[in-house]
């Protein structure tokens, strides 16, 4: 799997330092950081980029399809690599930590529903919601 900046050249994306930064930093992301999130961390590197030069770069590497834009339902757009391996989500309502899951009997589940309706599964996207039990 090609990492997000060698994607980004190959679909002849001009690649400014700060671009590499913020491709660099999302490559390395295992959670799904908002623009905000990544400018912390790309300034901690660069103190000389801005918040304005992370969001170019975000937009651009989305536009791309390089990244895909989430919606967890908690108001701020979150951000994971688009080539990363099908996963789904758990969403934390009380501490709004994302849970990464993959589950075989849910994906065949779901191809088989997707069949029983006359269509074939192509992909999917599910999102789970809760709190946790307290035992």
């Amino acid at each position: 799997m090609p990492n997000i900046l060698h994607r980004c050249e190959k679909a002849g994306l001009r690649m400014t330092g700060h671009r590499r930064l913020v491709a660099q930093i999302i490559g390395e992301a295992a959670d799904h950081p908002d623009v905000e999130e990544l400018h912390r961390r790309a300034h901690r590197l660069d103190p000389k980029i801005s918040l304005a030069t992370v969001y170019r770069a975000v937009r651009l590497f989305e536009e791309a399809g390089i990244l895909e834009k989430l919606d967890f339902g908690d108001g701020r757009a979150r951000y994971e690599d688009a080539n990363r391996a099908h996963h789904d989500h758990l969403i934390d309502l009380t501490t709004g930590r994302v849970i990464e899951f993959v589950d075989p009997e849910i994906e065949e589940l779901q191809r088989r529903i997707a069949n029983r309706l006359g269509y074939s599964l192509v992909g999917h996207r599910l999102e789970l919601v809760g709190i946790p039990v307290k035992n």
